[in-house]
C-alpha cells in the first residue's frame, strides 16, 4: 500500500459513510460495490473495489445457487496488515475483479462483526490445510458447506505456487467440470467439524486439574525470553490469570515467578509502545523484539486487568503503573466520545507497516538534543543499522532502573528524566501520519475494557477509570440493546443491527459484575442478572452447554459450542464464571447450577489438554472454593468505599461483596469457608478478619 492510499484510508472510510447512499442502486452503481451499504470500516474499504462484492446474506447465496457458482467469502479486518496487502495486489486488480465474477461470488466479512462466521470458516481451514490465518479466504457451495480455504495468495502465480487468478480459474474449472473432486472430502469435513465443537461432558475435578494445567504452562514457558511457547509470541494474558490462582493456593509454587518475568520482559520489548503505551498484537520472534503493529483494545483490557491482579496480589507498584500506562494509551487514543472504546489501531502508516513508531538517532537528537539523545540511544538500543528495515523499534535491554544505576544515576531522578523525554517524543510521534483507526464499538471487547477499568478503580481508587467504565456500560445500553432488549455486536457511525453473541453477553456482563463488585451499585448487578437470564434463553444448548450464536441469529451449518481459551478467553469460560459469581452474589440456586451445568459440559475436553482451557478453569477454582463471601452495610458512602478499596487492594479469587442493610453504623460481616466471623466496623478490624480467612500472600 502507497503512502498516498494508507494517508486516504480514514478519509474514504468517512467519505464513504458521508456519502448520501440513498441515492445509489442495490448494486452500488458503477462506482462501487455493495459493500459501499455497510457501517464496518473493513467491508468501507473494499466498497470501491471492481471486485462485484456481496455483504455475507441470502442475496449472495441465492445468486450463487442462481447460477451454479461456488461462493468465495473472503474473511479479514480493518487493522489487517495483510488484508492490505491482499486488497491492494489484488481485490482492487481489475483482472482479478474479471477472474472473480466468471468463477464464482464473492463475499467480503469483517470478522470482528461476525466471529460466527469466521469461527466457522476458519475451524474449516484448520482442518483442511493444517493452519490459519488472515486475510481468510474460503470457498462454500450455495448451501454454505466449506470445501476448499487459504489465506494470502498473491495475484500472480509464482515460484510454483498459486496466485489468486490462477487458483480460482482452476477451482472454477473443477466446479463446472470435475465438482466431484472438490465435493469428495466435504462429508468428512462436516463430520470433523461437528466432532471439533461437540462438548466432551465430565463431572468436576478437584484442585489436581488446576495444577495439571499449570505444569503444563510451565512445560511451555520460555525460560530464556518469557512467556509462553516459541515464534510467533502472543502475551497470553489469560494464562498469567490462571497463575496468579494458582499463586493464591500454593503460594510456594513458580506461577507467580513466572508471571512477573513475563510481565517485565513483555514491558521491556519492542511489543510495547515504549513511548505511547500499549501493547502491539504478537510478536513475530521469541525475545519480543518485532511486533505486528496492530494495536487491539482487547489486548489492552486483557493485559491491564492482568496486572492489576498481580498488584493485588503483590502490592508492587510496578504492576499498577502497567496497568496506568494502558489505560492512559486508551482513554487517550481510543476512547468514543461520550463513552466506550473504538476496536484497533492499524499496523500500518505512511504505506508501511510500523513506520508510525520507527525511529533513527537523527530523530532522536533532533526532539532531545546532543547530549540527551546518546543516553537514551543506549537506553532504547537505538543505533544506525536498526533492529527493522533499517529504523529503530524502541525496546529497553534493560529496566530504567537497572539503567540509570549502571550509569551512576539515581533511580527515581532518571525516573522523571524519562518521564520527560518519552512526552517530548510522543509529541513528535503525534505530528507523523497516524495508523488507520477502526472506530468500531464492539460489545464484547468494551466488556473486557469495562473489566480493566473497574477492577483498577476498586485497587487503586482512581476515580477517572471508574467514569470511563461507567461512560462504555452507558454507550451499550444507549446504542447496542435493540428497542426489544437484545444485546447487539457492533456499533459504527449511528447503525447496529448484528445481533450479539455469546461473547458480547458474556463479556459485558463480566464488566458489570467487576463495576458491582467495586461499587456495590444495584443497577450494574440487576443489569447483569437481566443479561445473563437472556443468555440462558438464547444460547441454550443441550446437557447445560451454551451455543456461541444465539437461537434467534444461527444461518451456519454447524452451531458452535467452545470453552478453548486462547488470546481471548471463550464466551463459555467467561459466561460459566459469572453464572457462578452471580448465582452466590445475588443467592440465585439456579444461576448457580447453571454455571456448574456449564463447567461439567467442557471438562472432558479440558481434562485432556488442561493449559487451553485457562479461564474456564479459573471458573472451576471459583467453584471450588473456598467460597469467601463480604457483606457491608451501615455507614456511609465515603466509609462503605473505603471498605471496598480495602478489599479491592487484595487478590482473592473466591470473593463476592453483597450489600446489607444500609441504615446504621458500619458493619462489615466476613464468612469463609461456611463460617463467619464477628463483624467489623472499621477498616482494621476487616484487615484482621482477611488476614485470618485469606492472607495476602507476597512470596
Amino acid at each position: 500500500m502507497d503512502a498516498k492510499r494508507q494517508t486516504d484510508e480514514a478519509d474514504r472510510v468517512k467519505r464513504l459513510l458521508a456519502l448520501d447512499r440513498s441515492t445509489l442502486p442495490a448494486d452500488g452503481g458503477p462506482g462501487f460495490n455493495r459493500l459501499v451499504f455497510a457501517s464496518s470500516p473493513y467491508l468501507l474499504q473494499h466498497a470501491e473495489n471492481p471486485v462485484d462484492w456481496y455483504p455475507w446474506g441470502e442475496e449472495a447465496f441465492a445468486r450463487a445457487r442462481a447460477e451454479g457458482k461456488p461462493v468465495l467469502v473472503s474473511i479479514g479486518y480493518a487493522t489487517c496488515h495483510w488484508c492490505h496487502v491482499m486488497a491492494h495486489e489484488s481485490f482492487e486488480d481489475v483482472e482479478v475483479a474479471a477472474a472473480l465474477l466468471r468463477n464464482c461470488i464473492a463475499i467480503k466479512v469483517d470478522r470482528e462483526e461476525r466471529p460466527d462466521i469466521d469461527a466457522q470458516y476458519m475451524l474449516a481451514a484448520q482442518l483442511l490445510t493444517g493452519s490459519g490465518g488472515w486475510p481468510l479466504n474460503v470457498f462454500l457451495t450455495p448451501e454454505k458447506e466449506p470445501f476448499l480455504a487459504t489465506t494470502y495468495l498473491p495475484k500472480l502465480s509464482r515460484g510454483g505456487a498459486l496466485g489468486l487468478i490462477d487458483y480460482v480459474e482452476r477451482i472454477g474449472e473443477l466446479w463446472r467440470r470435475e465438482r466431484s473432486r472438490l465435493m469428495q472430502n466435504r462429508t468428512a469435513l462436516a463430520a470433523a467439524m461437528a466432532a471439533a465443537v461437540s462438548p466432551a461432558p465430565a463431572g468436576l475435578p478437584g484442585p489436581e486439574l488446576l495444577l495439571q494445567a499449570a505444569q503444563q504452562l510451565t512445560a511451555l514457558y520460555d525460560p530464556d525470553f518469557k512467556g509462553f511457547g516459541a515464534a510467533p509470541k502472543f502475551p497470553m494474558p489469560v494464562n498469567l490469570s490462571f497463575l496468579l490462582h494458582i499463586h493464591a493456593r500454593q503460594p510456594q509454587s513458580a506461577a507467580l515467578p513466572m508471571v512477573a518475568e513475563t510481565f517485565r520482559a513483555l514491558r521491556s520489548g519492542g511489543i510495547c509502545d515504549q513511548i505511547g503505551g500499549g501493547f502491539h498484537r504478537y510478536s513475530v520472534d521469541r525475545a519480543w523484539l518485532v511486533p505486528h503493529f496492530e494495536k487491539m483494545l482487547y489486548d489492552q483490557a486483557l493485559l491491564a486487568s492482568a496486572a492489576i491482579e498481580a498488584y493485588q496480589a503483590t502490592a508492587d507498584d510496578w504492576y499498577r503503573r502497567f496497568a496506568a500506562e494502558i489505560i492512559t494509551y486508551v482513554l487517550r487514543d481510543l476512547a468514543a466520545p461520550p463513552g466506550g472504546f473504538h476496536a484497533a489501531e492499524d499496523a500500518d502508516s505512511a504505506g508501511a507497516e510500523g513506520t508510525f513508531y520507527l525511529w533513527t538517532p537523527q530523530e532522536l537528537r533532533d526532539c532531545l538534543g546532543d547530549e540527551a539523545e546518546a543516553t537514551a540511544a543506549a537506553l532504547f538500543d537505538v543505533t544506525t543499522q536498526g533492529n527493522f528495515e533499517g529504523k529503530n523499534i524502541l525496546h529497553l535491554p534493560l529496566p530504567p532502573d537497572d539503567f540509570a544505576r549502571r550509569n551512576g544515576v539515581a533511580p527515581e531522578l532518571f525516573a522523571a528524566t524519562l518521564a520527560g523525554w518519552r512526552e517530548r517524543l510522543l509529541a513528535v510521534r503525534s505530528a507523523r501520519e497516524r495508523p488507520f483507526r477502526d472506530e468500531k464499538i464492539l460489545t464484547a471487547w468494551n466488556g473486557l475494557m469495562l473489566v480493566a477499568l473497574a477492577k483498577g478503580f476498586g485497587a487503586t481508587g482512581e476515580t477517572t477509570w471508574l467514569e470511563a467504565a461507567q461512560g462504555a456500560s452507558s454507550r451499550i445500553r444507549q446504542h447496542l440493546v435493540n428497542p426489544a432488549g437484545r444485546l447487539l455486536r457492533s456499533w459504527n457511525a449511528g447503525a447496529a443491527t448484528i445481533p450479539a453473541f455469546l461473547e458480547d453477553y458474556a463479556f459485558y456482563v463480566w464488566g458489570l459484575i467487576e463495576l458491582h463488585q467495586a461499587t456495590l451499585n444495584a443497577a450494574f448487578l440487576q443489569e447483569a442478572l437481566r443479561l445473563c437470564q437472556e443468555m440462558l434463553r438464547l444460547f441454550a444448548a443441550p446437557e447445560g452447554g451454551l451455543f456461541e450464536v444465539g437461537a434467534d441469529a444461527a444461518e451456519l451449518p454447524v452451531r458452535m459450542q467452545s470453552a478453548s481459551d486462547g488470546v481471548l478467553p471463550s464466551g463459555a469460560s467467561v459466561a460459566a464464571l459469572n453464572l457462578l459469581r452471580l448465582g452466590r452474589i445475588a443467592e440465585d440456586e439456579e444461576l448457580s447450577t447453571a454455571g456448574e451445568k456449564l463447567l461439567r459440559t467442557h471438562m472432558g475436553q479440558a481434562g485432556r489438554q488442561p493449559a487451553g482451557y485457562t479461564f474456564l478453569l479459573c471458573a472451576l477454582d471459583f467453584a471450588l472454593g473456598p467460597p469467601l463471601e463480604v457483606t457491608l452495610g451501615g455507614g456511609n458512602a465515603d466509609a462503605r468505599a473505603a471498605i471496598l478499596r480495602t478489599l479491592g487492594r487484595r487478590f482473592l479469587p473466591a470473593l463476592i461483596v453483597r450489600s446489607g442493610p444500609g441504615s446504621g453504623p458500619l458493619r462489615v460481616e466476613v464468612c469463609a469457608a461456611g463460617a463467619c466471623r464477628p463483624a467489623a466496623g472499621d477498616i482494621a478490624g476487616l484487615e484482621r478478619l482477611l488476614d485470618e480467612v485469606a492472607p495476602r500472600t507476597l512470596s
